[in-house]
């Protein structure tokens, strides 16, 4: 699939705050891809990761959460796997999972984790709860989620699409797409503006730096916020 270039990775990955520039880049672009950290949460404060998204979408598979004689028939019937597993397999080094998960349900535990881990992905955005938390800080993957909760999807979600569009807090985010995850929240870019964004970042970045001198220069307030005005 179209890869976001590894010279436009590296570009995000210097920068400080990188989701709040590509937010203020991208609203004015007029795109939504910002989602904040009140929604989807980090599991490990200050880590940042900065990849392509590799895509996941679950469903339920009943109407509502099965009953316990429906569980316990499911477990007795065998170990049923997620076919995620195969977006574990597709995954190259510096990947980002993107999982279209459910509420309460989790995702994603340690073993998945690993996994990925193993594989090269830097880390995980999953809308909808993950399992294992403690286990997967001290595995050093970080994920962003919508909370925890022990109960598995193991017999519970379906895997229905890998390497697809999935929505994430109402985002459409496609494979490949640029994933800038931090403690303020996670953006999405779409992959085809994510070499212009890079560019507005930078100018962002310079201009912000400017006033970052002047306000350590010990320039006046009332100074700092006169806007040039239009000849």
């Amino acid at each position: 699939m179209p890869q976001v270039p590894d010279e436009v990775l590296a570009f995000f990955r210097s920068i400080d705050d990188a989701s709040s520039a590509v937010s203020d880049v991208l609203d004015g672009l007029g795109v939504v891809g910002a989602v904040p950290a009140s929604e989807l949460n980090p599991t490990m404060p200050g880590r940042r990761v900065v990849g392509r998204a590799l895509t996941v979408r679950h469903v339920v598979r009943d109407a509502e959460l099965p009953s316990a004689e429906v569980m316990r028939r499911r477990v007795q019937e065998g170990d049923v796997r997620l076919a995620d597993i195969e977006a574990h397999n597709q995954a190259d080094r510096g990947d980002v999972l993107v999982v279209a998960g459910a509420p309460g349900i989790s995702s994603m535990g340690r073993i998945s984790a690993a996994i990925g881990f193993r594989q090269g992905e830097l880390g995980a955005v999953v809308d909808g709860a993950v399992r294992d938390v403690a286990s997967l800080r001290q595995l050093g993957y970080p994920v962003w989620s919508r909370g925890s909760s022990p109960m598995t999807g193991k017999y519970r979600l379906e895997t229905m699409a890998v390497n697809q569009a999935v929505v994430i807090s109402g985002i459409t985010v496609h494979p490949g797409d640029l994933v800038v995850a931090d403690d303020a929240g996670v953006v999405f870019v779409p992959r085809a503006l994510a070499a212009q964004v890079a560019e507005l970042v930078s100018s962002l970045e310079q201009a912000e730096a400017k006033r970052i001198a002047r306000i350590d220069a010990g320039e006046s307030v009332l100074d700092l916020a006169k806007v040039p005005r239009a000849r």
